[in-house]
């Protein structure tokens, strides 16, 4: 066991280097769809992963409008990147309250006239290491499904038309696989079902979610089949990458000039203050996926999920 770990920690090392060196070539002029007048929502951006891709795509020449669910903490944060030379705006965003993403909306529609890029990165995981409680279960599902659907569906109309088409990238995980290693729906008819891409519907994936909280509530989860590790955030996280996979193929049917495309990614388990600094990937290295997926030159890739920027089947 202990040999198994030791080399897939060296590949992931190595991938890391790879990953690293790839960071250092820069886009070619033909490659380089956006300007300083592309602007990029990162949601979540006052620490952490979003920071980070806040300050990477700031740093590619994009205008990014950090967001933060607290005013002063996003200000800090903002000034920060603005005081290295990042034309960067701030707004507060609180995914959870309708209210907040109306008053952003409009804020956005007003000031910019609209969007390009959205990070999705605003999450939370009460689980850490080798707890599984189902306590913030419904704040779980809440904050990383609903509140990442409510910013798509917010944000959609906004997004500008292109000849690159706008861009949506959620930060998500690995564990959101209906046949994972760690993170496997045993139920057998419900797996099919969802991963039926034909006739998956949003009213499937809201069942699903309301399902596993109501066996939370009955207090029977454990029989439910769902995942038996980080049993909220895999759930939540798969219903994430399932919505995305489903706005991939709606939005698809736009016209040449309108595409949106939809990416998920995995960051790994990145030293932040959501994993109690205990992770193994810094937050520069989890940015660089979803900064990768934000900024693809000319290539229509959507429905995907993706993780150091190789594609994983959700």
């Amino acid at each position: 066991m202990t040999g198994k770990k030791e080399k897939a920690s060296e590949k992931r090392e190595k991938r890391l280097q790879e990953i690293s060196l790839l960071r250092t070539i820069p886009y070619s002029d033909h490659q380089r769809w956006w300007s300083e007048e592309t602007i990029a929502v990162v949601t979540g951006a006052n620490r952490g992963i979003g920071f980070e891709i806040a300050k990477q795509l700031a740093g590619h020449g994009l205008t990014v409008i950090l967001t933060s669910r607290d005013t002063s903490v996003g200000i800090e944060a903002a000034k920060v990147l603005q005081e290295g030379g990042f034309n960067v705006d701030v707004h507060q965003l609180d995914i959870l309250h309708e209210e907040s993403i109306s008053e952003f909306t409009k804020w956005i529609k007003e000031k910019y006239d609209g969007v390009d890029i959205l990070v999705n990165n605003a999450g939370v995981n009460y689980n850490l290491v080798s707890g599984n409680s189902m306590e913030y279960a419904k704040q779980m599902i809440e904050t990383n499904y609903f509140g990442t659907k409510n910013m798509i569906k917010a944000m959609i109309p906004l997004m500008r038309p292109s000849a690159a088409g706008a861009r949506i990238v959620n930060v998500s995980s690995r564990l959101g696989k209906l046949n994972g290693r760690r993170s496997r729906i045993e139920d057998e008819a419900l797996r099919e079902k969802l991963s039926n891409l034909e006739t998956l519907s949003e009213e499937q994936i809201d069942n699903m979610v309301s399902t596993f909280l109501q066996q939370v509530e009955a207090d029977t989860w454990q029989s439910g089949g769902w995942p038996q590790k980080f049993t909220d955030y895999a759930v939540s996280k798969l219903a994430v990458n399932l919505y995305s996979m489903l706005m991939a193929k709606q939005l698809s049917e736009r016209p040449e000039g309108e595409k949106i495309y939809i990416n998920c990614y995995c960051p790994g388990w990145v030293r932040t203050a959501m994993t109690s600094w205990s992770g193994n990937v810094s937050a520069e290295h989890a940015a660089d996926t979803g900064v990768w997926l934000a900024l693809l030159p000319n290539e229509a890739v959507t429905g995907k999920l993706f993780a150091e920027r190789r594609e994983l089947k959700v």
